[in-house]
């Protein structure tokens, strides 16, 4: 769950940015000069929506492991360390891909997988995980974070986000410059009642995006899931894996990487969950395949 929650915090944070650059450079002064010119600037949303969600899948790595204060390991710091790694690695080269980075951090049990590119991943786990989990049941942990990464779920959510951006960029602007118009009664170029609407809608609209994006995030637990019972040759080690972490309190992780963790308990509604309830994942494991 933690790398989604990190993906979605840090491209909050990224466009919101992109945003007031936008805006200090003239640029919606120029598109609404002589009204709004549709074709710019559905193009320049496309540019910086899709611009901020690659930026925010680059960085991702590095914000997961300064986030939860992660450390890598490469097995020689000792047996369990050992272990984790030789274990990430084996199921990496069942899934096909790269090596990726193993590592460790203090917190309760959860795990997360991130990385832009599928050869150059970041599989991260607690201390809470491995202490509380058998063998087996890490191991179907990892299987899971390892499908995450063979299944380019980081890159499709980034896809899927981008779109998103771009409408929220540019539906954003659109009202704002229709509210300055007709409330405002602006009547060339735009006022300070654009960008008041501009900035108050691109946050709302910005919260039904991340709805949305919680709503894919969902769907792909249920093929991670899947996956990692292809990987160890039964759905097993998963369902008693998540038959653990229902009897476990699971760590809280940010919000760019949390989609891609393994559980994600929340105050929210439903809607914004980044995992369906263990219950639904353990059945669908169950089901006649």
């Amino acid at each position: 769950m933690k790398r989604i929650l990190l993906l979605i915090a840090t491209n909050f944070a990224v466009m919101l940015v992109l945003s007031i650059v936008v805006s200090v450079l003239g640029l919606d002064q120029w598109l609404t000069a002589e009204g709004i010119d549709y074709y710019s600037m559905l193009l320049m949303s496309a540019v910086f929506g899709f611009g901020g969600a690659f930026i925010s899948l680059l960085m991702s790595k590095t914000i997961a492991k300064w986030s939860v204060g992660a450390q890598v390991i490469d097995g020689s710091e000792g047996t369990t360390q050992y272990w984790l790694v030789q274990t990430v690695h084996k199921l990496a080269d069942k899934a096909g891909i790269g090596k990726p980075e193993v590592a460790i951090y203090e917190g309760p049990a959860n795990a997360f997988a991130t990385g832009a590119f599928k050869d150059s991943a970041l599989v991260a786990v607690s201390t809470g995980l491995v202490e509380a989990m058998s063998k087996e049941e890490v191991e179907a942990v990892l299987g899971h974070e390892i499908s995450h990464v063979a299944n380019g779920d980081m890159v499709t959510l980034t896809l899927v986000q981008g779109v998103l951006n771009t409408f929220v960029f540019f539906l954003s602007r659109v009202v704002g410059y229709v509210v300055d118009k007709a409330v405002f009664r602006t009547e060339r170029g735009v006022g300070p009642g654009f960008y008041i609407t501009m900035i108050v809608c691109q946050i709302l609209f910005g919260i039904a995006a991340s709805a949305i994006v919680a709503w894919f995030s969902r769907r792909r637990e249920f093929r991670a899931d899947a996956g990692s019972a292809g990987l160890l040759g039964s759905p097993q080690p998963m369902i008693a894996a998540l038959s653990r972490l229902g009897s476990l309190q699971t760590g809280g992780l940010p919000d760019s990487v949390k989609a891609f963790g393994i559980d994600s308990r929340s105050g929210l509604a439903n809607i914004f969950a980044t995992h369906p309830p263990i219950e639904q994942r353990i059945a669908a494991l169950q089901a006649p395949q």
